[in-house]
């Protein structure tokens, strides 16, 4: 072994060989999804024993959140920039040194105590409606023409704007230019999110809306650097995607050695605030084809040429801060890597994902389980003349799949009507429809016509209800395939029942797919899926 792979494993330790058909492409790490609270919960552990080891403190918690609130007061309050850096450094120090509880109440502490002054704020807005505006050519002044009249608006509205910053402000915008300072910021807001969590607390949740709104300022696209990261880079840069690689858990040196090799790539971003560390990085394989199934990408026989290349699939995107939750570095990650691919390998012309449907099975058997219950109210309403419960009931299977599904399934469930038969089908132990060839096929049709439905119908606040499906969408995907039984994991089979979906990013359609999905929810889709969308409204039709 040579000196780099042994210093990534004595870094890093390496995770079992999971399942290999776990493989997703979701915007967030699967820990933070599947339990935000328990991840940020890690966060706030960060560096806690060695900070107190560094530290003089004293042991004593109260004592010891007393020191480091006047450490943060100083920060804050401090007019000489003489002595600024050392109160920084011994702030965010001291911040590692306490306890998680104490953190909690330094947080709530700065988002009470440092927010703006709201009676100075009300005194000026008082002052504001008090004026009176000039009447006549004077009401809007242009051109070179005398401001004059309007010269106590400006004067009230430059007041108003000072007095509306919080506080708190003077410390994010000093921690912004302090070495370090940034990725501090993001382990702070990383614990305000787990704060956040479980206790919804107003002033908090305002200092993190400043916060979020900061960051996503100083991170803007045209201060990161896109770097594709290869064996050559330092092993403590790959010791990070080892670590981060939370979509697919890299098992060993080969493979990570192999997603850096031939026939794959790996893209991340760095900030020069945060050296050596991305804070979010996409994994690319390059194949013949748009991948149908996990076993494509995770190959375990040697890669294509890539001259023989024609497709870039998108596999596996995962972010490092819990911090930037919410920060959609993953738009423009995915734009500047298309674009790079393109430039270097011309004969490259689809660019696609391999993803999973996460709330599909969710949605599924709510949607199944609550129909039962709404038909005996239905058959209720009819007799009591009360038409609201019917409002509600819908048989979400077409007859000649509820006729087959009742067939089908008479060897391993029975039920009232077909829905009740695939709500026990789908979750009977171990997935043991996945073993039958008879039940298979009767399930595909209905599992992928309202998988369908799921995607491209079912929304929330006009936009997708799929968290991953609306991720791509807003970056400027369309929905392309729909695969069957494309993971059949237990992680896959839970969310999806074992089906996932290619979105394609079509270079020259991006900016006009994000627009019109941004302004209007509408969802671009490929023939295949408007298919079964079409086949849908034509019956609807009919039986009106």
């Amino acid at each position: 072994m040579n000196k780099k792979g042994l210093a990534i494993l004595m870094r890093t330790k390496m995770r079992p060989n999971n399942d290999l058909t776990k493989l997703s492409l979701s915007p967030f790490p699967n820990q933070i999804q599947s339990n935000p609270q328990e991840s940020s919960g890690r966060v706030m552990e960060h560096n806690l024993d060695e900070a107190q080891n560094r530290l003089n403190i004293s042991g004593n918690v109260e004592r010891d959140l007393d020191i480091v609130r006047g450490w943060m007061h100083s920060a804050i309050s401090m007019k000489k920039m003489e002595g600024l850096d050392a109160m920084l450094n011994d702030f965010s120090k001291g911040y590692f040194s306490l306890s998680l509880e104490n953190r909690r109440k330094l947080l709530l502490l700065l988002a009470k105590e440092y927010d703006f002054n709201r009676t100075q704020v009300r005194d000026l807005m008082k002052q504001y409606l008090g004026l009176e505006l000039p009447s006549g050519d004077n009401a809007q002044s242009t051109g070179q023409q005398d401001d004059t009249p309007l010269s106590a608006f400006y004067h009230l509205e430059r007041n108003l704007r000072h007095a509306l910053k919080p506080t708190y402000e003077v410390l994010f915008e000093r921690l912004n230019t302090h070495p370090g300072g940034l990725g501090f910021l993001s382990i702070l807001r990383a614990d305000i999110l787990s704060i956040l969590a479980e206790e919804n607390t107003a002033s908090l949740r305002a200092l993190d809306t400043y916060l979020k709104e900061k960051l996503s300022m100083w991170l803007s696209p045209a201060v990161l650097e896109l770097h594709q990261i290869t064996w050559d880079d330092p092993a403590s840069l790959l010791e990070k995607i080892v670590a981060y690689e939370a979509v697919h858990p890299i098992s060993n040196l080969i493979d990570l050695k192999r997603r850096l090799g031939v026939g794959r790539r790996c893209f991340g971003y760095l900030h020069p605030a945060i050296p050596g560390e991305p804070l979010i990085f996409i994994e690319v394989a390059l194949l013949k084809n748009v991948a149908q199934t996990v076993q494509e990408v995770l190959w375990d026989v040697p890669p294509i040429p890539e001259s023989e290349a024609t497709c870039a699939l998108f596999y596996s995107i995962s972010s490092t801060k819990p911090g930037l939750s919410g920060i959609n570095l993953g738009k423009f990650l995915i734009k500047r890597v298309i674009t790079l691919v393109k430039r270097d390998m011309p004969y490259i012309n689809t660019f696609a994902t391999l993803s999973p449907i996460p709330g599909f099975m969710q949605w599924l058997l709510s949607k199944l389980a609550s129909q039962p219950n709404l038909g005996e109210m239905e058959f209720g309403s009819r007799t009591s003349g009360d038409e609201s419960a019917s409002t509600f009931w819908e048989n979400i299977l077409e007859p000649e799949e509820e006729r087959v599904l009742i067939e089908s399934s008479q060897d391993f469930v029975t039920g009232k009507n077909g829905m009740e038969v695939m709500f026990r089908l789908l979750t009977l132990s171990n997935h043991e429809w996945t073993s039958s060839t008879k039940l298979l096929s009767a399930l595909k049709h209905p599992l992928m016509r309202l998988c369908v439905r799921y995607l491209a119908e079912e929304k929330k606040r006009g936009k997708a209800l799929d968290s991953v499906a609306n991720f791509h969408l807003q970056n400027g995907a369309m929905i392309e395939r729909l695969n069957w039984m494309a993971d059949r994991s237990e992680k896959g089979l839970l969310q999806s029942g074992g089906i996932m979906v290619n979105y394609v990013y079509r270079m020259e359609k991006i900016e006009e797919y994000a627009h019109s999905y941004f302004s209007t929810g509408q969802i671009h889709s490929s023939s295949d899926i408007l298919r079964y969308v079409e086949s849908k409204k034509l019956k609807d039709e009919s039986t009106e």
